[in-house]
C-alpha cells in the first residue's frame, strides 16, 4: 500500500513573473460553495470538475491537486492511495482531494490507461468470478464482479480512514499527529467519481456504503452524487434493478456515456448478466443544444471478448481518409478521456488551464 500527500500552490505560484493577472482561473471562483450548496444533479459545473478530476487522476498526487487548484480548489489537499497487486489483477488508485477550508472534498478513483486497456478488458473475462453482496434493499443476496470488488475492498478502509479525518476537521494529506492539519471546517460534502475502471470503482463504493449502516450516519449524510465515465457494468441484473428502487442509488449516480464508448457495454455476457443502475447519458455528437441526453440504457452488454478487437479500429479509422466515416457500434476511441472532458466542458468556460 502507496499513500502519499501533497498541498497544491497558491494561485500566485502558478502564475510565474505575473502574479497580478487573474482572469486566467480558477476556472470556478466558487466551485467550494457550488459543492456545497448544490441540491439538484447532475450540474454542469460539478460534472465538468469531476471529469476534469477523473482525467487527471491518471497522473500523479501533484498533478491532480494542481489541476484541481486551477478548477477552483486552491491550495487543496490531496492524498494519494494505491494499492498493486498484479496476481490478482489489483491495481487501484485513488485520490482524496479536500478543499483548504476543509468543507468539500472529492474522491476520485483512477481509471485504466488507454496502453493497458486491451490486457484490462481481456482480464474481464479471464476472471469472471462473483463476489455476493448484500441487496440495498435487503430482500436478497445479489453479486458484483470479482475484479472490481476486490479494486474497491483494497484500498477501501485507508480512504475511510482518510474520510474520518476529513470528517474530523483535519486534513487528508498530512499524519494524524500533525498539529498542523487542523482545517478551519469539518467536511460538508463528498463527491465520488471516476473514469473507466474508476467510475466501477466509485459506484460500488457508493453501494457499499450505502448497504452498510456504520457509514450512514458520518459519511452516507455527507455525500451528494457519485459521477462516472465511461465506466462498465460491476453489478448483475438482479442488484442493478434493487439499486435502481434505492433514492440515492438511482439518483445520485450519473453515468455519462460518449457516443460508442465500448467499455460501458462490458463485461461480455459470458462473464455473466450484467447491468447499470443509476441515471445516464449519452453524448450525441450530432444532436443540437445540449448534446448529453438521458439515456439509461445507452448500449447492451457485448456478446463476447471477439467483439473488442473490432473497437480497437476505431482508434485509427479516422486518422485514415478512406476510412474516416466509418461508425463503430463500439468503439475504444470514444472511452479517451479527453472526449468526455471536451464534450462536458461548458461552451462559456475556460479549460482546465485557464485558456
Amino acid at each position: 500500500m502507496e499513500v502519499d500527500g501533497f498541498v497544491a500552490p497558491r494561485y500566485e505560484a502558478l502564475r510565474p513573473f505575473k502574479p497580478e493577472k487573474t482572469d486566467e482561473f480558477p476556472v470556478y471562483p466558487n466551485l467550494v460553495e457550488t459543492l456545497v450548496a448544490t441540491k439538484e444533479h447532475p450540474d454542469k459545473t460539478i460534472r465538468h470538475a469531476m471529469a476534469v478530476c477523473s482525467t487527471y487522476a491518471y497522473g500523479d498526487v501533484s498533478t491532480v491537486a494542481t489541476i484541481m487548484a486551477r478548477m477552483g480548489l486552491e491550495q487543496n489537499h490531496c492524498l494519494m492511495i494505491h494499492e498493486y497487486v498484479d496476481a490478482m489483477f489489483i491495481t487501484s488508485t485513488s485520490f482524496l482531494v479536500q478543499s483548504s477550508d476543509g468543507r468539500a472534498a472529492i474522491l476520485c478513483y483512477r481509471g485504466t490507461p488507454v496502453t493497458s486497456l486491451i490486457t484490462w478488458l481481456t482480464n474481464l473475462n479471464i476472471e469472471p468470478t462473483h463476489i455476493d453482496v448484500k441487496s440495498p434493499t435487503g430482500s436478497r443476496e445479489c453479486y458484483v464482479h470479482g475484479g472490481f470488488y476486490r479494486n474497491v475492498r483494497s484500498t477501501r478502509y485507508e480512504i475511510l480512514n482518510a474520510l474520518k479525518r476529513a470528517i474530523a476537521g483535519r486534513s487528508v494529506a498530512l499524519k494524524d499527529d500533525d498539529q498542523d492539519g487542523k482545517l478551519d471546517n469539518k467536511l460538508e460534502a463528498l463527491y465520488i467519481t471516476g473514469h473507466s475502471l474508476g467510475g466501477a470503482s466509485a459506484a460500488l463504493l457508493a453501494l457499499l456504503l450505502v448497504t452498510e449502516p456504520a457509514y450512514e450516519r458520518d459519511i452516507l449524510k455527507r455525500l451528494k452524487a457519485v459521477y462516472t465515465f465511461g465506466a462498465p457494468m460491476l453489478a448483475s441484473r438482479e442488484l442493478a434493478s434493487d439499486c435502481n428502487e434505492h433514492q440515492f442509488l438511482h439518483e445520485r449516480v450519473i453515468r455519462y456515456v460518449y457516443d460508442s464508448d465500448v467499455v460501458p457495454q462490458v463485461p461480455p455476457r459470458e462473464s455473466g448478466r450484467f447491468a447499470h443502475f443509476g441515471r445516464g447519458y449519452q453524448y450525441k455528437p450530432k444532436g443540437k443544444g445540449d448534446k448529453w441526453v438521458p439515456n439509461d440504457e445507452p448500449k447492451k452488454q457485448l456478446r463476447n471478448l471477439l467483439e473488442i478487437p473490432t473497437s480497437v479500429l476505431s482508434l485509427v479509422t479516422p486518422d485514415i481518409t478512406l476510412t474516416r466515416r466509418l461508425h463503430f457500434h463500439s468503439s475504444i476511441r470514444d472511452h479517451l478521456p479527453q472526449y468526455y472532458i471536451q464534450a462536458l466542458t461548458p461552451d462559456d468556460v475556460r479549460s482546465e488551464f485557464g485558456d
